[in-house]
Protein backbone atom coordinates (compact mmCIF):
# COMPACT_ATOMS: atom_id res chain seq x y z
CA UNK A 1 0.00 0.00 0.00
CA UNK A 2 2.97 2.29 -0.53
CA UNK A 3 1.84 5.73 -1.64
CA UNK A 4 -1.81 4.92 -0.98
CA UNK A 5 -4.27 6.06 1.70
CA UNK A 6 -4.63 3.54 4.52
CA UNK A 7 -6.98 3.90 7.47
CA UNK A 8 -6.20 2.67 10.94
CA UNK A 9 -8.62 2.11 13.81
CA UNK A 10 -7.73 1.31 17.38
CA UNK A 11 -8.16 2.35 20.97
CA UNK A 12 -7.46 5.92 22.05
CA UNK A 13 -4.20 4.69 23.60
CA UNK A 14 -3.01 2.96 20.43
CA UNK A 15 -3.97 5.77 18.08
CA UNK A 16 -2.65 8.42 20.49
CA UNK A 17 0.72 6.67 20.75
CA UNK A 18 1.32 7.21 17.00
CA UNK A 19 3.33 3.97 17.01
CA UNK A 20 1.97 2.86 13.63
CA UNK A 21 2.70 6.23 12.03
CA UNK A 22 6.23 6.23 13.49
CA UNK A 23 6.96 2.72 12.20
CA UNK A 24 5.53 3.47 8.75
CA UNK A 25 7.58 6.67 8.55
CA UNK A 26 10.66 4.77 9.76
CA UNK A 27 10.24 2.26 6.93
CA UNK A 28 9.74 5.15 4.48
CA UNK A 29 6.79 3.45 2.81
CA UNK A 30 5.02 6.60 1.73
CA UNK A 31 1.74 5.35 3.18
CA UNK A 32 -0.83 8.10 3.71
CA UNK A 33 -2.09 6.98 7.14
CA UNK A 34 -5.50 8.11 8.41
CA UNK A 35 -5.91 7.07 12.06
CA UNK A 36 -9.15 7.14 14.03
CA UNK A 37 -9.65 6.23 17.68
CA UNK A 38 -12.69 3.97 18.08
CA UNK A 39 -13.25 3.82 21.86
CA UNK A 40 -16.67 2.15 21.76
CA UNK A 41 -15.59 -0.95 19.84
CA UNK A 42 -13.64 -2.77 22.58
CA UNK A 43 -16.34 -2.52 25.28
CA UNK A 44 -19.00 -3.35 22.68
CA UNK A 45 -17.12 -6.55 21.78
CA UNK A 46 -16.31 -7.43 25.39
CA UNK A 47 -19.97 -7.12 26.34
CA UNK A 48 -21.02 -9.43 23.53
CA UNK A 49 -22.48 -6.85 21.13
CA UNK A 50 -20.45 -7.74 18.06
CA UNK A 51 -22.85 -9.43 15.69
CA UNK A 52 -26.07 -7.53 15.33
CA UNK A 53 -27.85 -4.24 14.91
CA UNK A 54 -26.04 -2.46 17.75
CA UNK A 55 -22.59 -3.31 16.42
CA UNK A 56 -23.59 -2.52 12.83
CA UNK A 57 -24.66 1.00 13.83
CA UNK A 58 -21.52 1.70 15.84
CA UNK A 59 -19.24 0.24 13.16
CA UNK A 60 -21.00 2.27 10.46
CA UNK A 61 -20.62 5.46 12.50
CA UNK A 62 -16.87 4.94 12.76
CA UNK A 63 -16.21 3.68 9.23
CA UNK A 64 -18.22 6.53 7.71
CA UNK A 65 -16.19 9.09 9.70
CA UNK A 66 -14.53 11.75 7.54
CA UNK A 67 -11.06 10.63 8.72
CA UNK A 68 -11.52 7.30 6.90
CA UNK A 69 -12.99 8.55 3.64
CA UNK A 70 -11.09 7.66 0.47
CA UNK A 71 -8.93 4.93 1.99
CA UNK A 72 -7.84 1.85 0.04
CA UNK A 73 -7.27 -0.33 3.10
CA UNK A 74 -8.21 -0.37 6.79
CA UNK A 75 -5.71 -1.66 9.34
CA UNK A 76 -7.22 -3.21 12.48
CA UNK A 77 -4.95 -2.04 15.32
CA UNK A 78 -6.61 -3.97 18.15
CA UNK A 79 -6.72 -7.67 19.02
CA UNK A 80 -10.49 -7.47 19.59
CA UNK A 81 -11.31 -6.32 16.07
CA UNK A 82 -11.07 -9.64 14.19
CA UNK A 83 -14.42 -10.50 15.80
CA UNK A 84 -16.05 -7.66 13.86
CA UNK A 85 -13.93 -7.90 10.71
CA UNK A 86 -16.77 -9.60 8.77
CA UNK A 87 -19.08 -6.67 9.54
CA UNK A 88 -16.42 -4.20 8.41
CA UNK A 89 -15.88 -6.13 5.19
CA UNK A 90 -19.64 -6.18 4.61
CA UNK A 91 -19.78 -2.43 5.20
CA UNK A 92 -17.08 -1.77 2.59
CA UNK A 93 -18.45 -4.35 0.10
CA UNK A 94 -14.99 -5.01 -1.35
CA UNK A 95 -14.12 -1.33 -1.90
CA UNK A 96 -11.63 -1.30 1.01
CA UNK A 97 -9.33 -4.14 2.07
CA UNK A 98 -9.70 -4.84 5.81
CA UNK A 99 -6.28 -5.88 7.12
CA UNK A 100 -5.82 -7.92 10.29
CA UNK A 101 -2.14 -7.79 11.39
CA UNK A 102 -2.55 -11.04 13.32
CA UNK A 103 -2.96 -12.87 9.98
CA UNK A 104 0.43 -11.54 8.86
CA UNK A 105 2.07 -12.40 12.19
CA UNK A 106 0.62 -15.93 12.18
CA UNK A 107 1.77 -16.55 8.59
CA UNK A 108 5.26 -15.22 9.37
CA UNK A 109 5.57 -17.42 12.47
CA UNK A 110 4.27 -20.47 10.57
CA UNK A 111 6.81 -19.86 7.79
CA UNK A 112 9.65 -19.48 10.32
CA UNK A 113 8.63 -22.69 12.11
CA UNK A 114 8.30 -24.59 8.83
CA UNK A 115 11.71 -23.36 7.65
CA UNK A 116 13.25 -24.67 10.86
CA UNK A 117 11.18 -27.88 10.70
CA UNK A 118 9.56 -27.05 14.04
CA UNK A 119 5.91 -27.32 13.03
CA UNK A 120 3.94 -29.85 15.05
CA UNK A 121 1.92 -32.44 13.20
CA UNK A 122 -1.76 -31.52 12.92
CA UNK A 123 -3.70 -32.59 16.00
CA UNK A 124 -6.28 -35.33 15.51
CA UNK A 125 -8.41 -34.03 18.37
CA UNK A 126 -9.31 -30.51 19.42
CA UNK A 127 -6.53 -29.37 21.76
CA UNK A 128 -7.40 -28.40 25.32
CA UNK A 129 -6.75 -24.77 26.19
CA UNK A 130 -6.45 -23.51 29.76
CA UNK A 131 -5.92 -19.81 30.44
CA UNK A 132 -5.56 -17.74 33.58
CA UNK A 133 -7.32 -14.39 33.43
CA UNK A 134 -7.18 -11.43 35.79
CA UNK A 135 -10.75 -10.36 35.04
CA UNK A 136 -13.26 -13.13 34.36
CA UNK A 137 -16.57 -12.22 32.74
CA UNK A 138 -19.15 -14.38 30.97
CA UNK A 139 -18.88 -12.21 27.86
CA UNK A 140 -15.11 -12.77 27.78
CA UNK A 141 -15.70 -16.49 28.12
CA UNK A 142 -18.07 -16.34 25.15
CA UNK A 143 -15.51 -14.35 23.16
CA UNK A 144 -12.90 -17.05 23.73
CA UNK A 145 -15.31 -19.65 22.36
CA UNK A 146 -15.70 -17.55 19.23
CA UNK A 147 -11.95 -17.09 18.80
CA UNK A 148 -11.08 -20.75 19.34
CA UNK A 149 -14.23 -22.33 17.93
CA UNK A 150 -14.68 -24.57 20.98
CA UNK A 151 -14.91 -24.53 24.77
CA UNK A 152 -11.93 -22.97 26.54
CA UNK A 153 -11.17 -23.35 30.23
CA UNK A 154 -10.67 -19.99 31.93
CA UNK A 155 -9.50 -19.70 35.49
CA UNK A 156 -9.63 -16.46 37.45
CA UNK A 157 -6.21 -15.50 38.78
CA UNK A 158 -6.40 -12.38 40.99
CA UNK A 159 -3.27 -10.41 40.19
CA UNK A 160 -4.17 -7.43 42.34
CA UNK A 161 -5.75 -9.08 45.37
Amino acid sequence: YAGRPVGLIGTKQTVGSNIYRKKIDQLDLGVDLHALATPLLVPMIEEGFFDGRVSEEIIRAYLDHSALQGIDALLLACTHFPLIKPQMEAHYQGRVAVLDPSDVVAATVADALATRQLLAAPAEAVPAHHFYVSDFTRSFEESTRLFFGHEVQLEHYPLWE
